[in-house]
């Protein structure tokens, strides 16, 4: 009852629209109706009783009746479609948007095709059930009404002949829409299967082929294909056993009324007339009877769906906005995490961090993958919150702002370098659509990126393909910096920004890089440590601890953490044991010295 209560108020809107066409509905069924009751005077009256004043108004009552009966049917199939459009439209967008709403965390639970099945093929599953099914509903229970008030009018006895056989359909349409729900639910779980192996395979295709594997995901999607293509047969096979049963269950009535209602016309006890309107009122009333059964697995299997996208509507983001949220001022002082503890469910990944960075700081973060290191950036644009403790900029705790103005102060520019399938003006101007095509070439030009985009064919107006396919790994990462130029935010978040660049690229966009971080808090993830000599401080995490922190120099003489990880990446880059204890021995003279002369 909670699914119709939804559906019923997402068409609340349209209370009017509906009552106008449940209006034209009544005339459909009134005009059926009329049809088979015209059938008596036109036997009797006409070709009996040779009237020539019936036969003079029959033709114009005729000609009235399907006029009506087209206009209503017209009026009534525009505005249920309207109505229907109109609430899977709005509910897509709700759905779209409250996806749009949730944390991180949410994504990591729900596959990429799920989702996306739920916001097409279960929405899908409701318009019919929201339009087709209730226009049906409606319209062929007026008819229903119509066509019972004409046979019981006629004939009562064999009207009680006639409906001994309705009693016997509740049961197999119950059944039927049993299984039909079941039978749905597993068909979009399926789908949603599928639709996941698709975006995997499709967006993954370089890694199939250079592995060579595809026939294994042929095979995968064979697999998921045949098992969609059962459960449809299925669907198909109740679907079609249906109306046959009817129908069967039907020819008993029929047989019946055949047999007694000429055996009234035979002992002269009823009209040829009664008798054919009585029938031809029978065979209209089972059309509708036949398709009010299949109504009942359209609505089946859009309750299916309905449970399926409110599932996703019924959950509540775990990052949201406090009532009282207030916006951020822009910082002036620092960011601050005080006793910061996160898990992911039961998997500790952050334990008992403080740190202070000053505004304008450029801090660098290092240590061996898994120790934590994107997940403490990840809490400051609130991706995640924080299980104990507080992160807080210039002393105001970031849950009690809103996380537009957060993040609204936050760029970030990450290894993965996420863009979309348009121009590369509008994916520069994805930071801020407000600015001008002069700030658009402005932020270009100052992430070294302005020179190649000129030589594309269309340059700035060039459709870059899914995820800028069509540009290579350096020219994708250089505008994903004018994106952040653009934004122009205080706070800074390079996450392996270079690390999957080769020597030339990595020279173009560290360049623009130095040039995002001039006046700007930034907090850097690092794993080639050449890059990050010159920060402010670098702090090293491991195992979710803070273990040391300090400038490049200090914390080469501490020989420490950050001392074995510099020490590792000279052996990891292909410099021998003896060079690497050189360059050590020459870090260390120079900080020396340098110590020395203070």
């Amino acid at each position: 009852m909670d699914i119709f209560k939804r559906l019923l108020k997402l068409s609340l809107p349209h209370a009017g629209k509906f009552i106008l066409a449940m209006f034209c509905m009544l005339i459909v069924g009134a005009a059926t109706s009329a049809a088979a009751f015209l059938i008596k005077p036109a036997l009797d009256e006409i070709f009996l009783n040779r009237n020539a004043d019936t036969l003079a108004w029959m033709p114009i009552a005729v000609i009235v009746i399907y006029f009506l009966k087209g206009a209503a049917n017209y009026g009534q199939t525009v505005l249920m479609s309207y109505i229907g459009q109109r609430i899977i439209t709005d509910l897509r967008f709700d759905l779209y948007r409250h996806i749009q709403n949730q944390p991180l965390s949410f994504f990591t639970k729900n596959p990429t095709g799920t989702l996306i099945s739920r916001i097409t093929s279960d929405v899908g599953l409701i318009q019919g059930a929201v339009s087709e099914a209730v226009t049906s509903l409606l319209k062929d229970s007026f008819t229903l009404i119509g066509l019972v008030f004409v046979i019981f009018y006629r004939d009562w006895k064999l009207a009680l002949i006639a409906m001994v056989v309705f009693p016997l359909t509740i049961y197999p349409i119950a059944q039927f829409g049993r299984k039909m729900r079941s039978i749905s639910t597993h068909t979009q779980v399926t789908m949603g299967s599928l639709i996941s192996l698709l975006h995997e395979t499709i967006s993954g295709n370089r890694i199939v082929k250079a592995f060579g594997m595809e026939r294994h995901e042929n095979n995968r999607f064979s697999l998921e294909n045949e098992r969609l293509f059962k459960l449809f047969m299925k669907s198909v096979s109740i679907r079609a056993v249906s109306s046959p049963l009817m129908e069967f269950l039907g020819g008993f009535g029929i047989a019946a009324i055949v047999l007694y209602g000429g055996y009234q016309v035979i002992n002269g006890t009823s009209t040829p007339g009664t008798f054919f309107s009585f029938l031809a009122a029978l065979l209209l009333l089972y059309e509708p009877v036949k398709r009010l059964t299949n109504v009942n697995n359209t609505i089946q299997q859009g309750i299916a769906g309905a449970e399926r996208v409110f599932d996703v509507m019924g959950t509540v983001p775990e990052i949201r906005d406090r009532e009282d949220a207030i916006p951020l001022p822009r910082i002036s002082r620092e960011i601050e995490l005080r006793n910061v503890t996160f898990a992911y469910e039961d998997t500790p990944v952050l334990k008992g961090i403080d740190l202070k960075i000053r505004a304008g700081e450029l801090i660098a973060f290092v240590g061996m993958s898994g120790g934590g290191k994107t997940t403490l950036v990840n809490l400051i644009p609130r991706f995640y919150d924080v299980q104990e403790g507080r992160v807080m900029i210039d002393g105001i705790d970031i849950r009690d702002v809103t996380m537009e103005s957060l993040r609204k102060q936050i760029g970030i520019v990450t290894q993965q370098t996420i863009l979309f399938n348009d121009t590369v003006r509008n994916n520069i101007a994805y930071g801020d659509i407000t600015k001008s095509e002069e700030d658009i070439i402005r932020a270009a030009k100052a992430a070294n990126a302005h020179e190649f985009i000129m030589k594309l064919p269309l340059a700035y107006d060039t459709i870059i393909g899914e995820q800028g396919v069509k540009l290579s790994g350096g020219e994708r990462q250089r505008i994903s910096i004018a994106r952040a130029l653009l934004k122009d935010a205080p706070i800074l978040i390079l996450d392996e920004a270079t690390s999957s660049l080769d020597t030339e690229a990595e020279i173009e966009v560290q360049e623009a890089l130095d040039k995002l971080m001039e006046n700007r808090t930034t907090l850097v993830i690092a794993h080639r440590l050449s890059t990050i000599r010159n920060a402010d401080r670098i702090v090293a995490i491991v195992d979710g601890r803070i273990v040391e922190e300090g400038t490049h120099e200090s914390l080469l003489l501490r020989k420490g953490e950050y001392f074995k990880l510099y020490n590792m990446q000279f052996r990891a880059n292909g410099t021998d044991n003896k060079e690497a204890e050189n360059l050590e021995k020459n870090e260390v003279a120079k900080l020396r010295s340098c110590e020395d002369r203070k």
